[in-house]
């Protein structure tokens, strides 16, 4: 990765830590989902709305660092209006991106979650990258269309 990419990726993680999007909570969910990392301390709260098997729109709320804060943001943008089958594909993309299994950096289906690629290196951070996808996961698997 070229300094120049790593740059804009650390500006854009750092741009959805401080500004974070879909953040607060969202009345009348179909799903709330609270979830905590224990190696770290983030906490991530979940509230999703379903129309069928898609997402119709989500927010979440907590604390933490800026790796599980921006993924959330992202993370809500990307899924908002996506159904199932391609919320898991998505999802699961990102955890191989995650985990190093796969490079990802061509994936324009993970749109600004490429940012996230270099954690890859730091398996401490890993599960604050993956918080709020768990989360999604939970909420999913809770909600029958």
């Amino acid at each position: 990765m070229s300094a120049e990419v790593s740059a804009l990726y650390q500006e854009m993680i750092l741009d959805h830590y401080r500004r974070p999007r879909n953040k607060g909570t969202l009345e009348n969910a179909d799903a709330s989902v609270e979830m905590k990392n224990p190696l770290c301390g983030d906490e991530i709260g979940l509230q999703v709305t379903f129309d069928g098997d898609a997402v119709r729109d989500l927010r979440f709320s907590g604390r933490g660092c800026s790796i599980s804060l921006a993924s959330a943001s992202m993370m809500t943008q990307l899924v908002k209006g996506k159904g199932r089958d391609e919320i898991d594909a998505i999802r699961s993309q990102f955890r191989d991106l995650m985990l190093g299994v796969a490079s990802g950096a061509d994936e324009s289906r993970l749109g600004a979650l490429r940012a996230l690629s270099g954690v890859a290196r730091f398996p401490a951070r890993v599960k604050c990258a993956l918080l709020a996808w768990n989360a999604l996961e939970s909420a999913l698997n809770g909600h029958t269309p």
